[in-house]
């Protein structure tokens, strides 16, 4: 029987190898990256006074009549909860936000919260009052990171729960997120049904 001789790279071959995996490396990270993962241009921060009429604009664009807070309702929660407040930047423009209060004991229909009467920034428990993103920059998934920034930000700040109201077709969304069903809530906010969820963190 014939014998089988095997080859044993010598350290030149090795060399070589190397310097092939390196250029193919090189080649496969100057690739452009997918759109969706090319966000360098988003951030997250807090709000100031001065930007109360743009997330005005982008509330009365994407909720329906009455549903929408007004511009003094925003302009409270900036001055008032800056902490509770999180906007999304893309290319410098705001193209959505969530805002809240925090609350020792929740009541989802109480309509007075909405300006945050009642509202102790040392309250374990969060209410958020919206989640909005401009119609222009929906389908991005931009609700998704904002809810996840959200959360993380009061987790790290010993948030207990966080609280929000949503239409029937919005469940399911949240659950995904994390959130469990409460029940129908008896707010008839802007003439709309609404359902509870919470969030325990």
């Amino acid at each position: 029987m014939a014998s089988i001789k095997r080859h044993t790279p010598d350290l030149t071959e090795f060399a070589m190898m190397e310097r092939k995996v390196e250029a193919h490396l090189s080649w496969r990270l100057s690739l452009p990256l997918p759109r969706i993962l090319a966000m360098s241009a988003l951030q997250f921060r807090t709000p100031v006074p001065a930007d109360a009429e743009r997330c005005y604009a982008i509330e009365i664009g994407a909720y329906e009549g009455d549903e929408a807070a007004t511009l003094e309702k925003i302009r409270t929660r900036i001055t008032q909860y800056p902490q509770g407040f999180l906007v999304l930047e893309s290319d410098g423009e705001i193209v959505g936000f969530i805002n809240s209060g925090c609350a020792h004991e929740v009541v989802m229909s109480d309509e007075a919260f909405k300006e945050l009467v009642g509202h102790d920034p040392a309250a374990a428990n969060v209410v958020i009052m919206s989640v909005v993103v401009d119609p222009a920059h929906q389908g991005k998934g931009y609700a998704k990171l904002l809810m996840n920034e959200f959360i993380g930000r009061m987790h790290a700040a010993g948030k207990q729960t966080i609280h929000l109201m949503c239409k029937e077709q919005h469940v399911a969304l949240y659950q995904k997120l994390g959130y469990q069903y409460v029940k129908p809530s008896p707010s008839d906010h802007g003439g709309m049904a609404w359902h509870e969820m919470v969030m325990d963190l």
